[in-house]
């Protein structure tokens, strides 16, 4: 068994999907344990070493095991499905009942240990996932200080773009997306309010899925804002992020929104990879709003990108803009603002007597106390959160709720993909993610290319509310027909 993996060079293992993994490990060619093995082996060498990445925050300490228990069963009962022995690795603000901690990056939790499974944890258990380890991230989710560094926390320290340190890593579910393309686990699991599943991706030169919310559970997981919150996936391949989608959508009595999903789930998505979805597609560009201000080695790659998509027959329409929303200087976050504390007040209130928060308020003074490890960029937002009533019958945040959702949805995007009769929008990167994040729409971002100088740039396509199989079915086509997607060079 070892002598034929080893036949498998590191090469391949990194380009493998998570179907061409399967085959080799029902064929007797590979198992779980060999490959959970062959990622700690990258963690243990660029994590904390040479590249000191710091993507992971802690290894699951069973998750050999695991792997072990999984390979035995595929000998006497076959395989579970197609998640069964492959290693996911999870943000750090999604809940295991195990020994694992949950902590959003903060010290104030460091020492948390959940007494359950987060929903999303639970299904990927029951689908043979091994649960390799936690992500770091940038603390509470980047809504802790508007001058917080992407990719930074006061317990894990900050995580590295592994194709250049001198790049943006991107956040908040940074160490997810760089787990990923470092090959620290074949697939992750990341968060997003706004733009924090599709910044890192695209970042990174990985696929990542913003689902549409009420998609995915978010019971068990650190909360930043009930209105916009979402966990989705994120791979090497959209392949293997649809394979991943699949394994965590459905409804959820404890969180309300996933009955909006009846229906319009799916248990597999990899039905929809068609790589001729591209022919006849209609796709909105809003160049003035969100191209023209990329750098110029930016634009450049996002241009080559329109011209792929036109050439495997995609209709490029130019727009004027997406919402009224990206004129108007009376723009907020009072929605986030009023939601994080009561959510996260909620969330705290619950946790186990011993630890040291139980509320927004405790965490801010916690960390005044403890001001050299944790008010590295301070805690601005925090403050600001907790300064709102909390409430949900304020008129301030009424009235921004209200206006959000009229200028994202029925103003905004639904009005542009009708009039214009779009398949999906298109945006560099994760620009352009708050309109669809207050309309609680998907995003998908696929890699794009790179700069001269290296920095991946990411193509995302954007739908309206579960458009996600019309959203998978394009980005599929045009990562075939470019195939941007490649391993950082170690050797650099």
């Amino acid at each position: 068994m070892r002598e034929s993996f080893k036949l498998r060079n590191e090469d391949w293992l990194e380009r493998a999907t998570v179907l061409e993994l399967q085959k080799a490990m029902n064929n007797g060619e590979l198992t779980s344990m060999q490959l959970v093995s062959r990622c700690l082996e990258y963690i243990s060498r660029h994590n904390h070493k040479s590249e000191k990445l710091n993507a992971v925050l802690e290894v699951n300490p069973d998750a050999l095991q695991i792997a072990e228990t999984l390979d035995s069963e595929r000998k006497v009962k076959g395989m579970r499905g197609l998640l069964h022995g492959i290693p996911i690795l999870l943000k750090d603000n999604i809940e295991t009942g195990d020994r694992m901690h949950t902590s959003a990056g903060s010290v104030a939790l460091e020492n948390h240990y959940a007494e359950h499974d987060a929903t999303i944890v639970q299904k990927l258990r029951n689908a043979g996932a091994v649960l390799i380890g936690k992500a770091n991230m940038t603390e509470w989710a980047n809504f802790m200080s508007e001058s917080m560094r992407n990719g930074y926390s006061s317990r894990g320290g900050q995580v590295l773009n592994p194709y250049g340190g001198e790049f943006d890593v991107g956040g908040s579910s940074s160490g997810s997306a760089v787990g990923v393309a470092a090959h620290f686990s074949t697939l992750s699991i990341g968060t997003e309010t706004s733009g924090s599943i599709l910044s890192p991706a695209s970042q990174n030169n990985v696929v990542g899925i913003k689902p549409t919310v009420g998609l995915v559970s978010r019971t068990g997981i650190i909360p930043l804002s009930h209105s916009q919150d979402t966990a989705g996936p994120i791979a090497r391949s959209v392949t293997d992020a649809a394979i991943l989608l699949g394994s965590l959508t459905g409804l959820d009595e404890t969180d309300a929104i996933t009955q909006t999903s009846m229906e319009r789930n799916f248990r597999d998505y990899t039905s929809f990879l068609n790589a001729k979805s591209l022919h006849s597609a209609r796709i909105g560009v809003a160049r003035s709003m969100y191209i023209d201000g990329l750098n110029p080695l930016q634009q450049d790659v996002i241009e080559q990108a329109i011209r792929d998509l036109e050439a495997e027959g995609a209709s490029i329409i130019d727009l004027e803009s997406i919402s009224p929303m990206e004129k108007d200087e009376s723009w907020d976050y009072n929605v986030l603002l009023y939601e994080f504390k009561s959510d996260v007040d909620h969330y705290l209130k619950g946790l186990h007597p011993s630890l040291p928060v139980h509320s927004l308020s405790e965490v801010i003074s916690f960390n005044e106390q403890h001001s050299e490890r944790t008010l590295k960029f301070g805690q601005g937002i925090l403050i600001d959160s907790d300064n709102t009533s909390g409430t949900m019958t304020e008129p301030e945040y009424l009235e921004s709720k209200l206006r959000d959702l009229e200028l994202s949805r029925t103003r905004g995007i639904d009005v542009v993909m009708e009039e214009h009769q779009l398949d999906a929008l298109l945006f560099p990167n994760s620009n352009g993610a708050g309109i669809p994040a207050k309309a609680g729409y998907p995003s998908i971002t696929v890699p794009g290319g790179f700069t001269k100088k290296g920095e991946p740039v990411g193509v995302t396509f954007t739908g309206i509310a579960y458009s996600e199989p019309a959203l998978i079915g394009l980005a599929y086509a045009y990562e075939q027909a470019t195939k941007h997607r490649k391993a950082p060079d170690w050797k650099k």
